[in-house]
């Protein structure tokens, strides 16, 4: 079998989601490629060579695929993917946007968001917010998957020696142009790679409210996040929202803060190792999956807790 892997990209560096996916190609067994796709990503490509378990680096640089469009890298991904038993991407925005178009293009069925590799052929994936999960099995000549990241421990980024060969194809179906984007910096690191996650929920009351989060955060050095609640309700952007329309993450400590633990939620945070819970509502459904919980005020709690810290 020959597996290919789309590498996920940005400023110039492998994401860590494409580690987690290379794992879970790994599982599957047999020869790893990965796809680097993008514009002046001659860095990137040596880098993805180095990753552990990786046999041949294909690096598509070209400025079709500057800013990865799916309507470009789609067609790239579908016309070398004929070659392989199986295609993965990480289960990103990115993922999302271009496997879909892939398993179309090759007319195949897609399996989205494995955990686990149970087979070559067969795969669980989480159904109903992750309250069931299913056995997939594909029979398909190709077969396009997306992988969960928290579902597999990141392979090592070092240790490989891939060989790094040139893709000629240039698809711009002229169907999209990138026109602009507005990237939010922080100092804090990114949710799905932090090892501590602090979120707020609708229990913050408002967003001018998260300081107390944002001050615990930086003591702690983790990543700050919110409920779909919290968003909604306009506290905090949705690039901070966990849950199953957000940001999956499995962090090391993850503190809720405010949060009632619905199921949307849920979904994107029960895979973490240690889940500490702060609600004033003892009867909240986040103290059933929480290893920690202290019924209490948060608005007494964080500031005590950060004073601690």
């Amino acid at each position: 079998m020959t597996i290919l892997v789309i590498a996920e990209h940005e400023n110039g560096a492998v994401a860590p989601a494409t580690l987690n996916t290379v794992a879970a190609a790994a599982k599957i067994g047999g020869d790893i490629a990965v796809l680097v796709a993008g514009q002046n990503v001659g860095g990137v490509a040596e880098a993805a060579a180095k990753i552990a378990g990786v046999a041949k680096v294909l690096v598509a640089d070209n400025a079709a695929y500057a800013h990865q469009l799916p309507e470009n890298v789609a067609p790239l991904v579908a016309e070398l993917g004929k070659g392989y038993s199986h295609v993965l991407a990480p289960a990103t925005s990115n993922g999302k946007n271009i496997l879909p178009r892939v398993a179309a293009l090759l007319d195949v069925d897609q399996i989205s968001e494995i955990i686990s590799v149970e087979s070559a052929d067969t795969f669980k994936r989480p159904i109903y917010a992750g309250n069931a999960i299913a056995t997939v099995q594909s029979n398909a000549a190709v077969k396009v998957i997306t992988v969960r990241a928290t579902g597999f421990d990141a392979v090592a980024a070092e240790g490989g020696s891939a060989s790094v060969e040139t893709v000629a194809a240039a698809h711009d179906a002229g169907k999209s142009s990138f026109v602009g984007e507005e990237l939010a910096k922080s100092d804090r690191p990114e949710l799905t790679a932090a090892k501590i996650v602090v979120s707020g929920g609708r229990g913050m009351q408002n967003g001018d409210n998260f300081k107390h989060l944002y001050a615990l955060a930086d003591k702690l050095g983790a990543a700050v996040g919110a409920s779909r609640a919290a968003v909604d309700a306009g506290f905090v952007p949705h690039d901070m929202q966990v849950g199953q329309t957000g940001k999956i993450v499995a962090p090391q400590l993850y503190i809720a803060v405010g949060i009632s633990g619905a199921i949307q939620h849920l979904a994107g945070m029960k895979d973490s190792k240690v889940i500490v819970a702060i609600n004033k509502d003892e009867e909240a459904p986040i103290f059933q999956v929480a290893d920690y919980g202290l019924v209490a005020d948060l608005f007494e709690a964080v500031p005590e807790l950060e004073k601690l810290v």
